[in-house]
């Protein structure tokens, strides 16, 4: 399938996106994202994320409205900080969409929502995760010794933030925001 990735929409998730959401959980690369198995577990996982009363979490669309990623800012707590995270699927990997759909994410949060600081951690095994993490102007702050574990490995995990005073460079193409 081909994808129109001129231009980007974040938007809220639908129950009509449960199908493309369960395809994009069959890659084994994202096994650990969300719990999702099945079209039943993708349309609870809307519900879920659609009611969210500390968070945003946005499907990142193409041009034709294909949900091609996730970009969301949860956790958010009474020091105006939230917890940032992303995925892409794998056909559009490594084309700027996560790193784009991020700082889109990043302005709104921190000129519209009123947060002051962003943060996101990644294994350090996973280097386009940093990647996109420092292309969206996350600082790296440090590292957490076998933070994660899954199928009884643990995993080190990278930490990164923004904060609002940081310089925020525009995505590369043309992404809205439909909140």
């Amino acid at each position: 399938m081909g994808y129109d990735l001129a231009t980007l929409e974040l938007r809220r998730w639908r129950v009509a996106d449960a199908l493309r959401l369960t395809a994009a959980h069959a890659d084994p690369d994202m096994a650990n994202q969300g719990g999702i198995r099945d079209t039943a577990s993708a349309v609870d996982w809307i519900g879920r994320v659609a009611d969210l009363d500390n968070g945003h979490v946005y499907a990142v669309v193409d041009g034709d409205d294909h949900p091609v990623g996730c970009v969301a800012v949860t956790n958010i707590d009474r020091h105006q900080v939230g917890w940032t995270w992303y995925w892409t699927i794998a056909e559009v990997r490594g084309q700027g969409i996560a790193r784009d759909a991020l700082r889109a994410l990043a302005d709104w949060a921190h000129h519209d929502a009123g947060l002051y600081r962003l943060e996101l951690g990644h294994r350090t095994n996973n280097p386009a995760s940093c990647g996109v993490a420092a292309g969206a102007g996350f600082l790296f702050e440090g590292l957490e010794r076998e933070r994660l574990a899954y199928d009884g490995t643990r995993y080190d995990v990278e930490r990164h933030a923004r904060l609002a005073s940081d310089p925020l460079t525009t995505p590369e193409r043309p992404v809205t925001i439909s909140t």
